[in-house]
């Protein structure tokens, strides 16, 4: 099935903002016996490095490839490449196997999960900010013709 190209920013809009929302509700789930200053400080800290070193980048360079199609009608998958889909894999399948072999304790769990959720959901967000973007650019330039 294929979509209109600025399409993929919403399609990558709507994965990432699941992802990261069920990311985060695990972690706040699992936060009620850990809720220090620390938990919060370290959270914050996991948010950050994801946010700058991982995500932003992810989101402004998925938004560039996409921008940078020809054709205006692409594959709807296209909204990451395969790399991308195989990180995305990675992750899910250790996120998984985490929660569910109790390697990691639910501390761990609450702290990781609540940053790494709130990164996630940011650039969910920031694909939507794109897509509306996109959307406003080819609103504006049909009106200028």
């Amino acid at each position: 099935m294929k979509v209109a190209r600025r399409n993929l920013l919403l399609i990558a809009c709507l994965v990432w903002s699941a992802a990261g929302f069920n990311i985060l509700r695990i972690g706040i789930l699992s936060y009620s016996m850990y809720l220090t200053p620390l938990n919060i400080l370290l959270s914050v800290l996991v948010f950050t490095v994801f946010q700058y070193l991982v995500f932003g980048k992810l989101v402004r360079k998925h938004t560039a490839r996409i921008q940078s199609y020809k054709e205006e009608k692409q594959f709807f998958l296209k909204f990451f490449d395969v790399k991308s889909f195989l990180i995305m894999a990675i992750m899910m399948s250790g996120g998984i196997g985490l929660r569910a072999s109790g390697i990691a304790p639910l501390r761990f769990i609450a702290v990781f999960y609540s940053g790494l959720g709130a990164s996630l959901l940011i650039a969910g967000i920031l694909f939507g900010k794109n897509y509306v973007t996109a959307v406003k650019s080819s609103s504006a330039l049909v009106d200028k013709l």
